[in-house]
């Protein structure tokens, strides 16, 4: 519909591209959860990327350690109200509802796989998918798809910002867990799936959500009218 008092967080032409995305993303997810269920030992890939990545020293652990802090409750709760006060200033509420609503489900989501999936790692702690890299991929897709919208992006040139973020970030956040020994590489990659099956689907709602309660506030006043 036209008339919209907020613009949209999943910019139509993004729709044709990111809905395919988050379908093949689910299905990673969901391949890597089955193929990795109960198991408490690297794959073959796992091994080899771990062994590259694993036990960095000085000065990239404490790079990692200082990724890894941005995943923490100390630390992800004060990035998360940083964009969200943010939105509000660029009076983008329906962006600043998308953070948060898209970072609770992610992480809500990467949680619960874990227990479903019963992947371990260092003494049973689960393992899969990587929440820190689910909520950091989550977050930088949020502000790309605001960036999207604020600059008036088309369908290419949208996306390929909206994949760059998730992208830079995932890579970021899954390079500080794999180093720190904390996750296996495909937890990482299972992490990052999450956030990209997540994201458009969640953004989708709260635009249909908020175009509902704007055609119902818009239908209460014509009838206060009559």
């Amino acid at each position: 519909m036209t008339g919209r008092s907020t613009p949209a967080v999943l910019p139509p032409p993004l729709r044709v591209w990111l809905g395919p995305i988050a379908a093949l993303a689910t299905l990673v997810v969901v391949a890597l959860g089955v193929l990795y269920a109960g198991d408490s030992k690297p794959g073959t890939v796992d091994a080899r990327i771990g062994a590259a990545l694993d036990g960095v020293g000085p000065p990239w652990r404490h790079v990692a350690l200082a990724m890894d802090f941005l995943g923490e409750p100390g630390g992800s709760v004060p990035l998360v109200v940083a964009v969200v006060a943010g939105c509000l200033l660029l009076r983008r509420p329906r962006a600043a509802v998308l953070v948060v609503a898209g970072v609770g489900i992610a992480v809500g989501t990467a949680t619960l796989l874990k227990s479903v999936v019963g992947r371990t790692i260092h003494d049973g702690h689960l393992s899969y998918p990587s929440g820190h890299t689910a909520f950091l991929t989550t977050l930088a897709l949020a502000v790309a798809l605001l960036a999207t919208g604020r600059l008036g992006l088309g369908r290419t040139a949208g996306t390929s910002l909206v994949l760059a973020a998730a992208l830079v970030a995932g890579a970021a956040m899954g390079w500080a867990q794999v180093a720190l020994g904390a996750h296996y590489p495909t937890d990482v990659l299972g992490g990052w799936c999450t956030a990209l099956a997540v994201m458009p689907v969640t953004a989708w709602l709260v635009d249909r959500m908020a175009d509902r309660l704007i055609d119902r506030k818009a239908d209460a006043g014509r009838q206060e009218h009559r």
